[in-house]
């Protein structure tokens, strides 16, 4: 796809917005003063992206009828995600509260319980863990029975200015999932960045075993 190409769909798009009613193909060509093809090409391509639909407007004389087209009545799928600035509201919410570490813990453990029900696998819970963690993108290396290495944050940007906050989510994370699966393992305590590509959860027996 050349550089100019998205540009020019966004035209198509544009242009097709602009009607209340469905449009025709030549219609949208005279409109842009392109050719025909032109406007055909970046309508399939929009029409495979969902974001305009045909229209059958049923027949006005002999022959085949035009093609008609409008713009999909949704948002737009492939606008831009701003999924970080989400993430920094809710953890500034969070961090103006007094227990933010107890309820940063609840949240990840509420998370890990979820991830753990829909897990499918086998194996012992402390296999399942780094399975899971690896699957959330924490890239784990298992350190003997006690010690799990992340070498990988997915909230890496976050975790960086509010550890107080990250942190107990991640090791609400693995203590909800080990509690879901029964495990008499637990997460007792999460160390962040020890080193500057590693963060390193303690493992240990859990209360009562």
């Amino acid at each position: 796809m050349s550089a100019t190409e998205p540009n020019r769909r966004q035209r198509v798009l544009d242009a097709i917005r602009e009607h209340a009613d469905p449009v025709t193909l030549a219609a949208l060509a005279a409109q842009l003063g392109v050719h025909a093809n032109t406007v055909r090409f970046h309508v399939d391509r929009l029409l495979e992206s969902g974001q305009i639909e045909q229209v059958d407007v049923g027949r006005s004389g002999p022959g085949r009828p035009a093609a008609h087209v409008r713009a999909t009545q949704r948002m737009d799928p492939h606008g831009p995600r701003r999924y970080r600035m989400l993430a920094q509201i809710l953890v500034g919410a969070l961090a103006g509260t007094p227990d933010r570490r107890d309820r940063a813990a609840d949240a990840g453990r509420a998370w890990g319980r979820g991830l753990a029900e829909a897990d499918q696998g086998s194996g012992s819970p402390s296999d399942r863990l780094m399975h899971l963690l690896d699957e959330a993108g924490f890239s784990p290396q298992r350190r003997g029975p006690e010690q799990i290495a992340l070498r990988h944050c997915p909230f890496l940007e976050l975790a960086q200015d509010r550890t107080d906050i990250v942190c107990p989510i991640h090791l609400g994370l693995m203590q909800g999932a080990l509690a879901e699966w029964g495990s008499d393992v637990d997460a007792v305590r999460l160390e962040a960045f020890v080193e500057p590509d590693l963060c390193l959860a303690h493992l240990g027996a859990t209360r009562g075993s």
